[in-house]
């Protein structure tokens, strides 16, 4: 970003060609954000939790497995791009919350908890994503989203399609819990932040998100 210089293939290696550059540019030595090889790492074991939740279907039927992988993969790395979005801009664009609510709504079709199963949705199914936005719409509108922004109820219709109606109320329990936790330590231990700080909530809730669809959690 400092040069303009067009970047080779050896230093677009992920996490590697950071270590090997010292966090630094080449052309210019100016330092590399810390966000790229964090990213770049989330990003890898997100897609190594993919492979260990759907490695029995792997070694049963590569053909499903694929559909399965790509699908899932394509999805949590979109969910990082709105996270990661978020927490630096504290807003989620609507282009992003739309696509996630197209590929949530395909995936009612086509898969299930246990991968590729095309099936025609149940009723609660297709109300899953509604069912989960709605309380965050009625805290942005009751506060005029001085509580919550609108993004987070668009973002919620999506992964409630995504999840299903139990995982995804389980999700937002986790969510809930790590940002009052890290809510409260941010006002505790950081001069920067105080009871009125605001906090994006999207990180939160993807990571709820994730939890819930990797270790099935079913806390209702």
């Amino acid at each position: 970003m400092s040069c303009q210089n067009k970047l080779v293939w050896y230093e677009l290696v992920p996490l590697l060609s950071f270590l090997g550059l010292q966090g630094r540019c080449l052309n210019c030595k100016s330092k590399i954000s810390i966000q790229y090889p964090l990213v770049e790492l989330i990003t890898g074991l997100i897609f190594a939790a993919l492979f260990l939740k759907f490695q029995d279907i792997f070694f049963l039927n590569m053909l499903i497995f694929s559909f399965t992988y790509a699908y899932y993969a394509v999805v949590f790395s979109l969910l990082v791009i709105i996270a990661i979005y978020d927490l630096r801009h504290k807003i989620i664009p609507d282009t992003l919350s739309l696509f996630l609510g197209i590929l949530g709504f395909i995936g009612l079709f086509f898969f299930n908890s246990y991968g590729f199963y095309p099936h025609v949705p149940s009723i609660l199914e297709f109300l899953s994503g509604l069912l989960i936005a709605v309380p965050f719409a009625l805290f942005w509108l009751v506060s005029s989203g001085t509580w919550m922004g609108l993004g987070d109820a668009k973002l919620a219709i999506g992964l409630g399609w995504l999840l299903g109606l139990s995982r995804a109320l389980s999700g937002v329990v986790v969510a809930f819990w790590v940002g009052a936790i890290v809510g409260l330590s941010l006002v505790i231990f950081s001069r920067k932040h105080g009871m009125k700080s605001e906090i994006p909530f999207a990180p939160y809730l993807i990571l709820g998100a994730l939890l819930a669809f990797l270790f099935e959690l079913h806390l209702f």
